[in-house]
């Protein structure tokens, strides 16, 4: 899961060591991160941008959601062509899926999002409020 709150990009010892000593966990994301589109963020004084790099896709075939201060981009597409000719019958199938996550900053106004896709590219504008909503809350003890 990627995140849209800043870090310093460094990785931790820890994160090197599990990399090094489980190399199927790091084949396996190198492999998938040639699968994803690419993802642009940029991040404004009143909100985040979010370009994501999907030709071959249709509108209709995105799935955009947040759950738990997690959003969520899916999209999913089939094809099947079938050519009959004298004796034979060719079937050719496609298929292509992504899925991408990013934990969100605790001042993004979840209801305020918006989101389009054309010429390949689905963009996102998540709306931030004014000031950040508070991530712990004291409880008083009566």
């Amino acid at each position: 899961m990627n995140s849209l709150i800043k870090s310093s990009g460094i990785p931790s010892i820890r994160t090197l060591m599990e990399d090094f000593w489980n190399s199927e966990n790091l084949l396996e994301r190198a492999f998938r991160r040639d699968l994803l589109p690419a993802v642009n963020i940029k991040e404004n004084e009143g909100n985040f941008e979010i370009e994501v790099a999907a030709p071959g896709f249709q509108k209709q075939d995105f799935k955009v959601d947040i759950q738990n201060d997690v959003l969520n981009i899916s999209a999913e597409t089939k094809d099947e062509s079938t050519e009959e000719k004298d004796n034979y019958t060719r079937r050719e199938f496609s298929y292509s899926s992504f899925n991408r996550s990013f934990s969100l900053p605790k001042n993004v106004k979840e209801e305020n999002v918006q989101a389009r896709y054309e010429n390949g590219v689905l963009k996102l504008k998540l709306e931030k409020a004014e000031k950040e909503l508070p991530q712990k809350k004291n409880i008083a003890i009566e």
